[in-house]
């Protein structure tokens, strides 16, 4: 079990997509597990917290890499051409207009410390509250960029093979974006501690 879970966190590499391609079902219990907590981050702050419409979401990505992993050529990195599919199922079901809802209990709950004071935990949970919901008010096309450079640590030329652009069209989304947000966000100046 411990070695399972260690293989989980390796990266997915040719030999594992390969065996998925021939309808190994632990490769691709493998895959569903090392990818399946990113494709729900995505789809969740794609949806404004609906967890519902990211789990959908989630699950159509996963059936779909099921049938058509055979048409990943490896010409991007694989989470490249994974992640390239969430934002196209996200971007396609907004289009749909099926759900659109407000964050709800996206809110992490934070463990008790005995140490902090309640206020200083309310003020922290709201920060992060205020956070989720200036970037659950950009346009698809910011908040894309911001996710995945922030949330899941790609490169900007990872990113503009993800949204099939240029990287300075990601450099400009960024840059608009972090613009949006520090102007959603500037009532909170002086709020944020240092290390916090």
């Amino acid at each position: 079990m411990e070695q399972r879970a260690v293989m989980s966190q390796t990266k997915i590499d040719e030999r594992v997509i390969n065996a998925c391609r021939q309808g190994d079902r632990d490769a691709f219990r493998l895959l569903f597990e090392t990818y399946k907590d990113r494709v729900f981050s995505i789809a969740v702050y794609s949806f404004n917290g609906d967890e519902s419409a990211a789990s959908d979401v989630a699950q159509q990505v996963f059936l779909k890499l099921m049938t058509s992993i055979g048409q990943f050529r490896g010409e991007s990195t694989f989470t490249t051409w994974l992640y390239r599919m969430v934002v196209n199922a996200c971007l396609d079901e907004r289009r749909k207009g099926k759900r659109f809802t407000s964050y709800g209990e996206l809110t992490p709950t934070s463990r008790t410390d005995d140490r902090r004071p309640q206020e200083k935990e309310f003020a922290q949970t709201e920060l992060a509250e205020s956070v989720k919901n200036a970037i659950a008010q950009l346009s698809p096309k910011l908040r894309m960029p911001i996710l995945l450079k922030y949330m899941e640590g790609l490169s900007y030329q990872d990113i503009a093979a993800v949204l099939d652009c240029s990287q300075g069209t990601v450099a400009s989304r960024l840059n608009r974006g972090h613009k949006e947000l520090a102007k959603r966000l500037g009532h909170l100046k002086g709020q944020i501690g240092v290390g916090e």
